[in-house]
């Protein structure tokens, strides 16, 4: 095999590859049945055409026959006439015509048979035609249900295009998720650590942390011990106030003293 012979076949099996990919069966059969509806048209006018030629032979041999007719009927005048020279003249010019008469016939016999088969033509690839767009519609059909049920399937199982797309859309936003959550919580626990500095200051490292609830514990354990002291402190301090800012108490003793 040469050379341009392989690049031939590599070139005819890539592209026949190619169009069975794009080819669409629905598409191809409405093609098919209009080509089969322009053969039918092609047949109705041809057998249009032949009754018309027909037509055509009879309207010359009925104008034949009628000059056929007239002739004769001039002949018989003339020999009655006694000018038989004539009568023969025109008998002469019937014979022609009767002679062209018999042509158009044979013509007349042969475009009837032609229009007859035509006919038959005609009528058997109409009934050709009409049987291909049942089937053609039933394939239509049944090719739609089947390529809907193989996209559902797919859809369902994830192998379609427009499926794989979104699940590979979902797989990159969730690694990207997943990324984030792992880099906040590093730099998170870095900042926690000291490891890295906070520029905002909002952020406290441990030992920081650790410190402050030291000095918050001290600072409440003072708050509890100063309130316990107040409270058992608290009523004698109150009978001294008492004693010493009530009057009632002095007023008798003093009467006595007087008395």
């Amino acid at each position: 095999m040469g050379l341009w012979q392989r690049f031939t076949l590599i070139f005819k099996s890539k592209a026949n590859k190619v169009l069975d990919k794009h080819e669409d069966p629905r598409e191809t059969l409405d093609y098919s049945y209009e080509k089969q509806l322009e053969l039918l048209q092609k047949v109705r006018r041809g057998v249009a055409d032949v009754a018309t030629s027909r037509k055509r032979l009879e309207l010359q041999m009925t104008q034949l026959q009628q000059q056929s007719d007239k002739l004769e009927g001039q002949a018989k005048a003339a020999l009655a006439g006694g000018r038989e020279d004539l009568a023969r003249e025109a008998l002469t010019r019937r014979s022609g015509i009767t002679q062209q008469v018999a042509d158009l016939q044979t013509q007349y016999a042969g475009l009837q048979a032609q229009e007859e088969k035509l006919t038959q033509a005609s009528q058997r690839l109409q009934a050709k035609v009409e049987a291909f767009r049942t089937k053609k519609e039933t394939i239509k059909a049944t090719y739609s249900a089947a390529e809907a049920q193989t996209k559902i399937n797919e859809a369902f199982s994830g192998i379609s295009e427009e499926m794989g797309d979104v699940g590979l859309a979902i797989q990159r936003a969730e690694d990207k998720t997943q990324q984030m959550q792992a880099r906040g919580a590093a730099i998170d626990e870095l900042l926690t650590s000291g490891a890295l500095d906070d520029p905002t200051g909002t952020t406290k490292d441990n030992l920081t942390l650790e410190l402050e609830r030291m000095a918050s514990g001290s600072d409440v354990d003072d708050q509890l011990a100063a309130m316990k002291a107040e409270i058992s402190s608290g009523p004698n301090v109150r009978s001294i106030d008492s004693a010493k800012s009530s009057p009632a108490t002095e007023t008798p003793a003093t009467e006595q003293q007087n008395g």
